[in-house]
């Protein structure tokens, strides 16, 4: 099947949007093939605003409805207490909320961004969309991840080249209790290190120490700014241990 077929057959669309590649190039397949589309921004602590704000265009460009729904995720003690469960009950709540607002504005099916390169076995989060009647048309349709990049770069989608973004509470070691102070001191530095032209990086809050997981580009960005670097993320950590080319 193709994403023209399927949205031959689904002409109602609710798309759960993130601000990531994936579910933007998915909107932009809708609309391009002529279904009524609503986009559905599920808003946390555990995203920075950047995520927001790239949805909040693509939608704009496009001229999709767009609803920013709020839901915090701290309130939940199942969430915050970071055990191997918490993305599914991360992804449930904002499925809930979506699924209730889609429903709500008349959407016939809800529709996410999961692709045929995603390992679903290893994302607890991914059950949740089943509970929900989540559908995945990119990986119906069999798109890899290089294929949607490549597809995006050729329809003129901005962040067609983005790396890919996983939420920050992934930052925080499992176990570990999730605290807005804990996701605050995390995205200021990291909304820092964009700030200095870095792209594909994770800092990551450990017990005793933070790392700073670099790719081979910014592993070079870094060695050229390390003194400005290093005080930087002494304004938010005691001990930062630098682990370079830990990223593709």
């Amino acid at each position: 099947m193709t994403l023209a077929q399927f949205f031959s057959e689904h002409k109602n669309v609710g798309i759960a949007l993130s601000g990531g590649v994936d579910s933007i190039y998915l909107m932009y397949s809708a609309v391009s093939c002529g279904a009524d589309v609503r986009a559905y921004f599920a808003k946390t602590e555990f995203q920075p605003e950047s995520e927001l704000r790239d949805a909040t265009e693509a939608a704009g460009k496009l001229g999709v409805p767009l609803r920013v729904i709020d839901f915090s995720v701290l309130k939940d003690k199942n969430i915050v207490k970071n055990g191997a469960d918490r993305c599914y009950f991360c992804k449930r709540g904002m499925m809930e909320k979506i699924s209730s607002a889609a429903h709500e504005d008349g959407c016939e099916i809800i529709c996410d961004g999961t692709n045929a390169s995603d390992d679903v076995s290893e994302r607890p989060g991914f059950r949740a969309l089943g509970e929900f009647s989540v559908v995945s048309p990119l990986r119906i349709c069999g798109m890899t991840k290089e294929e949607i990049r490549n597809s995006a770069r050729g329809a003129g989608i901005r962040v067609w080249d983005k790396p890919s973004y996983s939420c920050l509470a992934t930052r925080i070691k499992q176990g570990e209790k999730i605290t807005q102070e804990k996701i605050s001191r995390v995205n200021e530095a990291e909304n820092e290190l964009f700030s200095l032209g870095f792209s594909n990086f994770r800092v990551r809050l450990g017990t005793d120490e933070t790392k700073l997981e670099l790719s081979k580009k910014d592993t070079f960005r870094f060695l050229k700014n390390k003194k400005k670097i290093g005080k930087m993320m002494q304004k938010y950590f005691d001990l930062v241990i630098v682990e370079p080319e830990a990223r593709e």
